[in-house]
């Protein structure tokens, strides 16, 4: 009840906003009381949702009509209406980042007018007390899906979503519905499509079901969430005209559950060309994080979750250690993993920084500041279909890279080319390659170099952005 009277206060004090008399403007100092410093504020989180219950809503979708098709191509582009989960400057992610530079490119490169709309009661259904219906960063527009109440119904979701996002594809006239993961922003844009008669493609950055059941070992790929998420993804891919996704692997697992495999265009994760610069100096931030002088530091900048096998890194820090071959670890990000972490660390007496998140603004200085970039990802179904953004911002840095040899990691780190490849989930195999990289550095600048090449070459957001020319027009 609590969070419901302050997501409505949250949408009060936007409205009144919109009130230029005296008694709009004391109305609105009045509500905003309620909600103190509103626009950044954090709410009361919301609660995960009995599993039962999650089971439920997805059959509710499945029972829904299919979507048919739509426009089969469109001419000359001009405007895109991209939909979303989450966004800057909100949530700091590579999903949200590759949303941004995406739009950004599109808006730069190739012209379009790109504009991205987030998911349905974002930000304030997820705790965070700003109303605004519009937010710009860098000149792409953030539009906002705000209806006074939540909707827990997932049927009446979609509708109300669809609702409120026709407002903006009546003023907007866009050619074309761009959808990106999960199967619920494929839904809204369908349905979207179904009453404008407009295309839709679908941007599958990932697999909802195979990152659900990598999170806990309790989870099986029996259980209904799973069977049922994978059916409805699914569906969702049969029935966009045209679909996106982030490397071969993924195309492959797409294209195996029985999708036109003439529809599915890759378009691979990149970087900025402002991450092919020199690494900026890095002096004080080493002596304000405490690392000590002719000590290899090795470390990545990651979610921390299970399945990113941090872990294994620790470990192999210790089998090093107990060789009398020291490193320190530097481990930039947050998760639900970290305090585990960082018990494990002090447990086997490893030298690990953890810095918690960092703004992107400031990831290039702590990249300045290692001798090896690891990315120890597990062998969880998940981590070898869907291919990670963060060890190519390092790669563009001339970081040699040590990554695990699973399949979607091979598409972007070539063994003694690029990078090195090493077992997952084995701390012995990791101390190993460790041990190579660390004290040969004439290989890891061979690797760096020809790292930062292929990025320069290959996977830039200008390169890579031109595939979605391909995607519009299939």
């Amino acid at each position: 009840m609590l969070k419901r009277s302050v997501y409505m206060t949250a949408l009060a004090v936007r409205q009144l906003g919109d009130d230029p008399s005296r008694a709009g403007r004391l109305a609105v100092r009045v509500a905003a009381r309620a909600v103190p410093r509103l626009r950044r504020s954090r709410l009361a989180k919301p609660k995960p949702r009995a599993p039962h219950r999650e089971a439920a809503d997805l059959r509710k979708l499945l029972a829904t009509p299919a979507y048919s098709a739509r426009p089969a191509s469109i001419g000359e582009t001009r405007r895109v209406l991209m939909f979303v989960t989450n966004s800057l400057p909100v949530t700091n992610a590579g999903y949200t980042v590759r949303t941004h530079r995406i739009a950004l490119a599109q808006r730069e490169a190739l012209g379009w007018d790109t504009h991205v709309v987030t998911r349905l009661g974002h930000p304030l259904a997820q705790g965070v007390g700003d109303a605004r219906a519009r937010v710009d960063v860098d000149g792409v527009p953030y539009h906002r899906l705000l209806p006074w109440t939540p909707q827990p119904d997932p049927v009446r979701a979609v509708a109300k979503a669809a609702d409120l996002a026709g407002r903006l594809v009546r003023h907007l006239r866009p050619d074309v519905l761009h959808a990106v993961s999960d199967h619920r922003n494929a839904a809204v844009a369908l349905e979207l499509g179904r009453r404008h008669g407009l295309p839709v493609v679908y941007e599958v950055r990932g697999f909802l079901e195979d990152s659900w059941l990598s999170r806990s070992p309790d989870h099986r790929p029996s259980d209904d969430f799973y069977r049922l998420t994978r059916e409805l993804e699914t569906r969702r891919m049969n029935e966009a005209d045209a679909l996106v996704t982030l490397g071969e692997t993924m195309r492959a697992e797409i294209a195996g559950r029985g999708v036109d495999p003439t529809k599915i265009t890759v378009v691979p994760n990149a970087v900025d060309e402002g991450f092919l610069d020199p690494l900026p100096d890095a002096a004080g931030l080493r002596a304000e994080l405490g690392l000590p002088a002719g000590v290899p530091v090795v470390g990545l900048t990651s979610s921390f979750y299970g399945y990113e096998g941090i872990d294994t890194l620790i470990d192999a820090a210790a089998v090093l250690r107990a060789g009398r071959d020291d490193v320190t670890l530097l481990l930039v990000g947050d998760g639900p993993e970290r305090a585990a972490l960082e018990r494990r660390a002090a447990e086997r007496g490893v030298r690990a920084v953890f810095t918690g998140r960092v703004p992107p603004s400031d990831v290039r200085r702590y990249h300045a500041l290692l001798d090896v970039f690891a990315v120890p990802r597990r062998a969880d179904r998940v981590c070898q279909l869907v291919t990670p953004l963060k060890p190519l911002e390092a790669m563009a840095g001339g970081i040699p890279v040590i990554a695990s040899d699973v399949s979607a990691l091979r598409e972007i780190v070539e063994p003694g080319v690029t990078g090195t490849l090493t077992l997952p989930e084995d701390a012995e195999a990791w101390a190993n390659s460790l041990g190579e990289l660390i004290y040969s550095p004439e290989l890891r600048k061979k690797l760096g170099r020809a790292a930062r090449e292929w990025v320069r070459a290959e996977r830039t957001w200008r390169a890579v952005t031109a595939r979605y020319r391909d995607a519009y027009r299939s």
